[in-house]
């Protein structure tokens, strides 16, 4: 392990990160004969000349995606698509995995087609390919990108060497709402993080070149709004207005692009009435002519083809075409541009020259990857790239930084219950997660190096010292084998629960509408508690929980998320103290299911409660009309950023350089981004306090107040992960530069404006002093 400072710039502020590292590799500079993103000027030229040979036919063939393998649906399952490939009628296939079947396709596509253009081949590699590494929502609360750029850096040598040159990842989607089962598959609720790790992914996807062979293709998804859903609900419907849109919903795509992904996948949902997969104002004027971008937009799955349902496309051939005229270039797998492209452009409904752009985009991306030059994947590399030793540390290490220790109350000793007490001698562990907790498709133990939670302990303490049972199952369960397991806990020191989520209740089409523990397991909870034993939760989820009884009588509890390939020796070793836990919460924790969406970064109201105290109900009437509710507090039960440690942290005071900005040299050096000079420095002191080293992850966040919108209570602006030993003290210093002050104005113009700014540097959302500075006209 070693230590590096790493200076990342994202919505304008330069952040200096001393992180600890896991075989960093140096930074290579493309040469410039090797392609670093699709905007590389050199393809223009090869693009041009491909696409002047092409017939109609040909080019509408290159904007056609189908899926020749599982699942199964719209645009799969054909018997044709060898003769297709050969008159150049398929432009991509996905969920193809055998190196053989795609060599088998690439060689009709490059020795039978007139054009000898190669096939693009995609899958949804989430996080990892075969060295599965935590789900995204764990990766991002290690909040540390070089964590995720490393993984997914990974992902592309496996995935590539089986022939898979194009990803749909990553899901960059700011998700509010705990019921929407796909928050698990992005960053959280912040912009700000949101887009660190959205450009972490393209990093590490795309590599230094695009054509190096173990590179692939990022896709930020789903563009956009799809984390709004209404009520959670997976596929619903989303109203945006174009000022939220741009202040929270683009930011982390606009990241992606800036970090050169290749492509973007539109979205599901409808936006402000227009399907996402419709609409052109995000796919034209934002995407195109505002960013600039040159890549590729595939549809989601069959998303052409539910215009129909949605409401706007009586037929096919009206939903080909509106999502072709709106900016879609690829449709995945609803075959409705094969089926009705033609006839559009041959009957005027769209012009020849938008399919040569969207055909261009295409190419792009085909001739970056150095497909033309290198179509064919060796065969015999696939198995060899699986499962190294140093992908499989770094997946347990990812995993150990993505824990979340959300309480460590006192146990009967009169010292924290974690990490474990040497003089535990005899442990039950109880629950079917801790033999698989994988996500999403249940990968047993002994697919790959896997080893479960309840096997670690077992090597840890010796067999003989684990008492095994599996309670309850996740939606069912029997009054029999609660009482099993009370009888175990029972000849047991203490007791270490899995409880949580099974592997299909997370991710896409996952919504729920109650968040407490599925099934019988608030009762095996409940019941093993109530024999008297220590009890360590470990919760298994891909998204908070609502279990106020567990907080209130389970002494510690660990937010592990869905964590991958190294789930059993990172807990293991994170029980034993082994490892500090450091992770911090990327999504508001809620009480209950009813303050859903629950987010740190809303708005103040003009009937804010304040001070109030929330916890009772109201005593008179100025308690009552705030915005707050009857029956529960406003607040989470734990709050954006917040994490434990085995050690404890105290903050100094936060100090600015500067009381006075000018909002017009904020507005002169605004677009200069990491290249402008330091608007305001900020900065404080953090002490361990505690008796063990830790790494803490200090956050800062602004405030704005007279500005012509209303803005956030906070707002996150830069974060350190720093190590300290214990009885240290670090100074953390931030450069906030003028990006940071400024807003979406009421004109959607990005600009600073006069206000009153508060500053916290603290290690939540929730806590801390703030500095003051204004800035005036």
């Amino acid at each position: 392990m070693g230590m590096i400072s790493r200076a990342l710039s994202f919505g304008g502020i330069c952040v200096v990160m001393s992180v600890a590292l896991y075989a960093q590799a140096p930074s290579v500079r493309p040469s410039p004969s090797h392609i670093s993103s699709v905007a590389d000027t050199s393809l223009d030229a090869r693009v041009e000349s491909i696409l002047r040979r092409m017939t109609l036919e040909e080019k509408i063939g290159q904007l056609v995606q189908y899926s020749a393998g599982q699942p199964t649906g719209p645009g799969t399952g054909r018997s044709d698509y060898d003769d297709m490939i050969a008159r150049g009628q398929i432009g991509s296939l996905f969920n193809v995995v055998d190196p053989q079947e795609i060599n088998k396709y690439q060689k009709i596509a490059m020795e039978k087609s007139r054009l000898h253009i190669p096939i693009l081949f995609g899958l949804d590699v989430i996080h990892g390919f075969k060295t599965e590494f935590p789900i995204p929502l764990g990766l991002a609360s290690t909040w540390d990108p070089s964590i995720v750029e490393k993984a997914s850096r990974v992902a592309a040598m496996e995935a590539s060497a089986d022939g898979i040159r194009w990803t749909f990842s990553p899901m960059v989607d700011i998700a509010r709402d705990a019921r929407w089962g796909r928050m698990a598959e992005g960053a959280g609720e912040d912009p700000f993080l949101g887009s660190a790790m959205a450009a972490a992914y393209v990093r590490g996807y795309q590599g230094s070149h695009l054509d190096a062979p173990d590179s692939i293709a990022a896709c930020a998804k789903h563009y956009v709004g799809y984390g709004a859903a209404e009520g959670g609900r997976d596929y619903n419907s989303t109203e945006i207005s174009e000022h939220t849109l741009r202040q929270f919903y683009l930011p982390p795509f606009h990241a992606a692009v800036e970090a050169g992904t290749a492509s973007l996948m539109s979205a599901f949902n409808s936006l402000n009435g227009v399907p996402s997969t419709a609409n052109p104002f995000p796919l034209k004027q934002i995407l195109r002519k505002e960013w600039g971008f040159q890549g590729l937009v595939v549809s989601d799955w069959n998303a052409v083809g539910e215009l129909i349902p949605h409401g706007i496309a009586a037929d096919g051939a009206a939903a080909a075409r509106k999502a072709f005229v709106a900016g879609v270039d690829m449709d995945m797998v609803s075959s409705l541009y094969h089926d009705h492209l033609q006839q559009i452009v041959s009957s005027g409904q769209a012009t020849p020259a938008e399919v040569d752009e969207a055909v261009r985009h295409v190419l792009r991306v085909k001739l970056a990857l150095g497909l033309f030059e290198h179509p064919f994947v060796d065969e015999g590399a696939a198995a060899k790239a699986l499962y190294h030793p140093d992908s499989i540390a770094l997946a347990q290490a990812a995993a150990e930084r993505s824990f979340v220790l959300l309480k460590n109350a006192n146990g009967a000793g009169g010292r924290p219950l974690l990490p474990l007490a040497s003089g535990i001698e005899n442990l039950a562990v109880i629950g079917l997660l801790a033999d698989d907790s994988s996500y999403p498709d249940g990968v047993p133990e002994g697919t790959g190096p896997r080893v479960s939670l309840s096997a670690a302990l077992a090597q840890r303490v010796g067999a003989d010292h684990v008492f095994r049972f599996k309670g309850v199952g996740i939606l069912d369960g029997t009054d029999e084998e609660i009482s099993a397991a009370v009888a175990g806990a029972q000849k047991a020191d203490l007791v270490i629960l899995a409880l949580g989520e099974g592997q299909d209740m997370s991710g896409e089409a996952a919504s729920r509408a109650h968040l407490g523990l599925p099934g019988k397991q608030q009762e095996l909870l409940e019941a093993i508690v109530h024999t008297g034993k220590p009890v360590v939760l470990i919760l298994f989820s891909g998204r908070p929980l609502t279990v106020p009884w567990a907080f209130e009588h389970v002494p510690a509890v660990i937010a592990a998320w869905l964590p991958g390939i190294g789930a059993g020796p990172a807990l293991a070793r994170t029980l034993f103290g082994d490892v500090n836990p450091s992770g911090k919460l990327v999504v508001s924790w809620p009480r209950s299911v009813g303050q859903e969406p629950l987010y740190y970064n809303h708005l103040n109201t003009g009937r804010p409660p304040g001070d109030t105290d929330l916890t009772r109900p109201a005593s008179n009437i100025a308690e009552r009309y705030l915005s707050r509710y009857t029956d529960e507090q406003n607040t989470p039960q734990f709050p954006f950023g917040y994490g434990g440690s085995y050690t404890s942290f105290s903050y100094g005071t936060t100090t600015i350089s500067t009381q006075r900005l000018s909002a017009a040299a904020l507005n002169k050096s605004l677009g200069a981004g990491a290249n402008a000079a330091a608007a305001m420095t900020a900065e404080a002191e953090v002490t361990n306090t505690g008796s063990r080293a830790g790494e803490e992850t200090v956050q800062l966040y602004v405030q704005l107040d007279g500005t012509s919108v209303a803005q956030p209570v906070r707002a996150l602006k830069g974060f350190q992960t720093v190590t300290i030993a214990p009885g240290e003290t670090k100074k953390v210093q931030f450069e906030l530069r003028p990006e940071a002050f400024a807003i979406w104005n009421d004109r959607d113009q990005f600009a600073a404006e006069p206000a009153k700014v508060n500053i916290w540097i603290s290690p939540d959302s929730a806590h801390g002093s703030p500095a003051q500075a204004e800035i005036l006209p």
